[in-house]
């Protein structure tokens, strides 16, 4: 008999809110252990760079994989790698060695959330894909803001010895913990997470169909990936210069934000499942323009974490919604492969942004990053309310539970 979806699901989300505690400091602390270690600026980047190469290469291997051979095999991998990868940055003290770690676990993060994904895909039924992609995002940016806080706790907590105050904390002793945390979510995994791929079938070997909606999905996923990647190179100096404030005063201006993401994906996915996709998907890069257009003329920390907060809830609306409709526009025995184009157009679009946006604002002004970014996002909203076709729902043979969930009995 097979195991409740619904657990399952759960299971899922206590495993992704585990593996996720390392994500958010591990990208503020990078550049500063790579300066301590004396990493140039551009094996800095390479930080970076290394990571985002492999999802790249990585992520349609992993789709094609995820249809052929099963989900489970592949998340626990994902799990496995990024164990390996928080429990090697605890003894690096190279430049090269944390490139090699990046490369793994760039590797690891195309197994994983495809996998995930995938996982998410197969059990939820059609009428709850927005809440249950949602409620995926708000387990990892849960997990991502309490590893955030008790990870500058340890970095930052003092004890005296024999009169003398020495820091509790190092980058070792951090990132060891988090291996610790990362291995008890491969626990978790390994324990509680059996194979939801749908029983073998010829279905196996059938291509994608690459409808209209489906290929116009892909390229505004493409397009608005990289218009907003655009903005990650400028974004901080651009308001450290505007408002003359610090690192510091602008993570808690972030904080509101980083509370939108870990707590409304759920219920603006369930939105999605009520009104139905392309109204949250227009809803939500309507609103994220808008507010690109805003941040030149920001005066105060104030404002800064309003309209930081806006622009969340707008992604956090639309986001689940996306998610869902890849779901809705392919067979189960291709949702591996379908998420792995999805994944690719995003990330391709994250690489190409960064370098346009910073040579926009050496070259034209501080501002007009935030004017295009604004404007590309308003265009591919009109370009969707115009060209996006959302198809009929199929009747289907599945029964599903009171919560939408596939029971325990269904083919």
């Amino acid at each position: 008999m097979q195991a409740n979806p619904n657990l399952i699901l759960s299971t899922l989300r206590r495993t992704i809110f585990f593996i996720s505690m390392p994500f958010f400091i591990l990208g503020l602390m990078l550049p500063i252990y790579g300066k301590q270690i004396g990493a140039s600026v551009v094996e800095i980047g390479l930080f970076f760079s290394a990571f985002s190469l492999m999802t790249v290469i990585f992520r349609p291997l992993v789709g094609w994989g995820l249809d052929r051979f099963g989900r489970r095999g592949f998340f626990i991998a994902g799990l496995s790698g990024y164990t390996l990868t928080m429990i090697s940055f605890a003894f690096i003290d190279q430049a090269a060695g944390i490139v090699l770690a990046r490369i793994l676990q760039g590797i690891s993060s195309s197994l994983l959330w495809l996998s995930a994904s995938a996982i998410t895909a197969d059990l939820a039924g059609e009428q709850e894909r927005g809440v249950a992609f949602g409620r995926v995002t708000q387990a990892s940016s849960q997990g991502a803001i309490i590893g955030t806080f008790w990870g500058f706790f340890l970095l930052n907590a003092r004890i005296s010895i024999n009169g003398q105050v020495t820091t509790l904390g190092s980058w070792m002793l951090l990132f060891l913990i988090y291996g610790a945390v990362n291995l008890y979510a491969l626990f978790l995994g390994v324990r509680g997470l059996p194979e939801t791929k749908p029983a073998a079938s010829e279905a196996d070997s059938t291509p994608i169909r690459w409808s209209q909606t489906w290929v116009l999905l892909l390229m505004v996923t493409l397009v608005t990936g990289a218009s907003a990647a655009m903005l990650s190179p400028i974004l901080i100096i651009f308001l450290q210069e505007k408002l003359g404030i610090g690192v510091e005063t602008l993570s808690w201006a972030f904080l509101p934000s980083a509370l939108v993401w870990a707590f409304l994906p759920a219920p603006l996915g369930k939105l999605a499942d009520r009104f139905g996709r392309k109204p949250m998907m227009l809803l939500g890069l309507g609103a994220a323009a808008i507010s690109s257009f805003f941040i030149p003329a920001l005066g105060s920390v104030i404002a800064l974490a309003v309209l930081w907060a806006f622009q969340a809830a707008c992604y956090a609306a639309g986001d689940p919604a996306e998610q869902a409709l890849v779901a809705d526009l392919t067979d189960r025995n291709q949702r591996g492969r379908a998420y792995g184009f999805y994944v690719m157009c995003a990330d391709l679009g994250a690489t190409i942004g960064p370098l346009g946006g910073a040579w926009l604002y050496q070259t034209y002004g501080t501002g007009t990053p935030f004017y295009i970014n604004g404007f590309i996002l308003t265009l591919c909203a009109v370009v969707l309310l115009i060209f996006l076709k959302i198809p009929n729902k199929q009747p289907t043979v599945q029964c599903n539970d009171k919560d939408g969930y596939p029971t325990s009995n269904s083919t």
